[in-house]
């Protein structure tokens, strides 16, 4: 698939980075299956960006999940899941707590529950939390540099 620059119209040359600042949003209010769908919208969006076929581009889905999944858990459930392309690719998934996300104090290897978050620290380069008027935002980041190389094979 051909990604098209919105400013000029023209094919980008392939493997080139997603035009600057590229957003796209899924609203998930009430949403069954908001993981499944957020993880199919960020593989699109992935594709579309020429950033698919990559071990980073698998650790960007896991972070999706698993950001969508602490938001059910944890906040009341999730209302958007934002991407964002340039430089980075930076995944939102705002809900309507508050609360910041927190760490578990240790979580127990083999067993369920208290291990998102470190997921997130280890395959993101960066993430954070932001407050707004309805809630927060649980945002991190990969660098575009790590989705563009290390092409998976087999695929």
């Amino acid at each position: 698939m051909e990604t098209i620059g919105t400013d000029t119209g023209e094919p980008l040359p392939a493997g080139a980075p997603p035009v600057a600042r590229q957003r796209r949003r899924l609203a998930l209010s009430g949403v069954r299956g908001h993981v499944a769908k957020g993880r199919d919208f960020t593989r699109r969006a992935l594709l579309d960006w020429g950033w698919d076929g990559t071990e980073t581009s698998e650790d960007a889905l896991l972070l999706v999940s698993e950001l969508l999944t602490n938001a059910s858990l944890h906040a009341g459930g999730c209302t958007e899941l934002a991407l964002t392309g340039g430089e980075f690719l930076r995944v939102e998934v705002f809900d309507g707590s508050t609360t910041p996300p927190r760490r578990q104090p240790a979580p127990r290897p083999g067993l369920p529950g208290g291990h998102g978050l470190y997921i997130v620290e280890r395959v993101s380069d960066r993430w954070g939390t932001r407050t707004h008027e309805d809630g927060k935002a649980v945002w991190a980041e990969i660098e575009a540099a790590r989705l563009t190389s290390g092409r998976a094979t087999g695929r």
